[in-house]
């Protein structure tokens, strides 16, 4: 459970778990895939893609965000 700040906590289901552990290996696949060295373009937007998705994950099944206060 987060206590203070905005946004969201940690995973409290298996799903969202889930979710996680896909995230956090695809984003550091990305600079493998694309090597900002040599194509920053599309390693800012699979970036920028895979945030995107995240978010709008927790968005569409998560607890709506909000300040939290502790």
């Amino acid at each position: 459970m987060k206590t203070y700040g905005w946004g969201w906590g940690p995973p409290c289901t298996w799903e969202g778990t889930l979710v996680t552990l896909a995230y956090v290996p695809l984003l550091a696949l990305a600079p493998f895939l694309f090597p900002p060295d040599r194509d920053m373009a599309r390693f800012l937007v699979s970036v920028c893609g895979l945030t995107t998705v995240l978010i709008a994950i927790c968005c569409w099944k998560g607890e709506p965000p909000r300040w939290r206060w502790g």
